[in-house]
């Protein structure tokens, strides 16, 4: 046995005794999940299957065919761009957008174009593995922040030796379900001369109307905001993209290694999207049912309230997430694991996600038999935080 496939089956074996093994799972999928309960998928406004996007990317593939044949910067840019990139500007109220392949590549572009070893990037302890990466291939030293500590925030950029700073953190964050106080943290970061930089793949469609986190705390357009969201979640679609100033956007079109070196986002999925920006704007009782539904699921599962779809039920360890998982699946409800290191602060728990078009009896029997299969016996938070 070779030192690579030795080296394979020592990590192999490590997972399945720490109960960290997962898969891609056939059994798992859209098709799979028809009749079952689904509070696992992304689909935070229930439009990945809406007809109107369907037939968006449709039209966008018999103009465009199945792929957008190069990058952006040779012959990548169709008209779907162009219009996936007015419609998000419009959603949101930023003045530019530049559109990526994923959420993923998006802050990978972000970060890795706006580093160097002269520019401070602060991290919030929280934020998702495409950030986390970003950072580190910047080039920029890297301070991780203790979440959501204002005043940790504070010292960093204080204390700072670079002559620039970005600071990175999410508007609602995708496993506590938790949001950031973006109105405090864009005032620090403009009293430091710093970039603040929210990562709104769980808030675009969800949060402030569905218009999303930076829109609702006042900041679109502010000179220190800057906004990166994915396509693939509230918006039905897939893709990523970057919003913000026109100064930013020039030079992520000239500097971001993952927009200037990857073929462009599919152009269906661009229209897809498109069309769900204007389903945003135009049905805003969409994203008030998705509230509703939420506030039903924590109440029922015993857990705080969080502000977007996402609702967390702690576990004892990995394998008792995986187990309750496995036993709400044969009772048709499917809903997330998450396990290390999928997981920021290292607790294992399940995730519930809302959705408009559930049934509201139905989901609370859901997040309540999740509870008791997650944590038998244990106390459970009520919404205001308390404990009983």
């Amino acid at each position: 046995m070779g030192a690579m496939q030795a080296w394979l089956e020592a990590a192999a074996t490590g997972r399945e005794r720490a109960g960290l093994v997962r898969a891609a799972d056939a059994r798992r999928n859209p098709e799979s999940l028809q009749g079952m309960l689904d509070l696992a998928s992304n689909d935070y406004l229930a439009l990945a299957g809406d007809p109107r996007l369907r037939a968006a990317a449709v039209r966008a593939l018999d103009r465009f065919g199945t792929g957008a044949r190069a990058s952006r910067v040779v012959t990548g840019t169709t008209a779907a761009h162009v219009e996936l990139e007015e419609e998000l500007a419009r959603l949101t109220g930023q003045p530019t957008c530049l559109t990526f392949s994923s959420g993923y590549t998006a802050n990978l572009g972000i970060l890795t174009a706006l580093g160097d070893p002269d520019t401070l990037i602060v991290s919030d302890a929280h934020v998702h593995a495409s950030l986390i990466d970003g950072a580190r291939l910047s080039r920029s030293p890297v301070a991780v922040c203790p979440h959501a500590d204002l005043a940790a925030l504070d010292r960093l950029l204080r204390g700072r030796t670079q002559r620039r700073a970005v600071v990175v953190v999410e508007s609602i964050y995708s496993v506590l379900g938790d949001s950031s106080d973006l109105v405090r943290t864009a005032a620090l970061c403009a009293e430091h001369d710093a970039l603040l930089v929210v990562d709104e793949a769980h808030g675009v469609g969800v949060a402030g109307g569905g218009r999303g986190g930076v829109h609702a705390a006042g900041l679109a357009g502010h000179p220190h905001v800057a906004m990166t969201a994915t396509l693939s979640k509230a918006l039905g679609a897939q893709g990523g993209a970057v919003l913000g100033s026109a100064a930013l956007r020039e030079h992520l079109v000239n500097t971001a290694r993952t927009f200037v070196f990857d073929t462009a986002l599919a152009p269906a999925a661009a229209a897809a999207a498109a069309a769900a920006c204007r389903i945003v704007t135009a049905e805003p009782d969409r994203v008030a049912e998705l509230h509703r539904i939420a506030a039903v699921i924590a109440t029922a599962a015993g857990v705080a309230h969080a502000p977007g779809a996402v609702q967390s039920i702690p576990a004892d360890s990995p394998d008792a997430a995986v187990v309750a998982r496995a036993r709400l699946q044969e009772a048709g409800i499917a809903v997330g694991c998450f396990r290390p290191p999928s997981v920021p602060d290292g607790v294992s728990r399940l995730r519930l996600i809302a959705r408009p078009g559930i049934d509201p009896a139905r989901a609370a029997a859901a997040a309540a038999l999740a509870a008791e299969h997650v944590r038998p016996g244990l106390p459970v938070r009520e919404p205001d935080g308390s404990l009983r």
